[in-house]
């Protein structure tokens, strides 16, 4: 199996299941509530918040994969939509499963050659770096998720 299509699958795994940790973000996320999505606990992101983020950075290398330009700033990255029901959380979860496939299609449709090519313009780094670096990135927005699903559970 190539190596893209390898980074295509952990993707994959880390959004619907099948890694070696056992935990992915379609799962953790199946069963809370719109309501248990935006409480706050202390001075931590909503589960919503960081449902958003973590589409926030897929969707803008998603539109990189489908040769658009790369519109991502940090400053805007937790200014999610308000989530005031059920179908609002829905609708936000649905866009985040959907984008994920394709991302992962598009990755693997990739030649690995690609892979130590500079990501746009250089400064971002390699496209390895930068695929790796946002599958870390939903493990570590999810190791969150998973924590404050906890925190919210035991409150209740």
């Amino acid at each position: 199996m190539s190596l893209l299509k390898q980074i295509a699958k952990h993707f994959r795994e880390v959004h619907f299941g099948g890694n070696w940790t056992a935990v992915n973000l379609k799962e953790q996320l199946s069963d809370i509530s719109w309501q248990q999505a935006t409480t706050e606990i202390s001075s931590f992101n909503t589960i919503a918040a960081l449902t958003y983020h973590i589409h926030y950075y897929v969707s803008a290398v998603l539109n990189v994969l489908k040769g658009g330009s790369l519109d991502a700033h940090d400053k805007y990255s937790f200014d999610h939509p308000p989530v005031r029901s059920a179908e609002d959380w829905q609708r936000l979860a649905d866009k985040l499963w959907a984008d994920a496939e394709q991302f992962a299609m598009l990755v693997e449709q990739l030649p690995d050659s690609k892979l130590d090519e500079n990501f746009l313009d250089g400064k971002y780094g390699t496209w390895y770096r930068n695929l790796a670096g946002l599958i870390e990135h939903c493990h570590y927005h999810l190791g969150q998720i998973v924590v404050i699903k906890k925190l919210l559970t035991q409150k209740e």
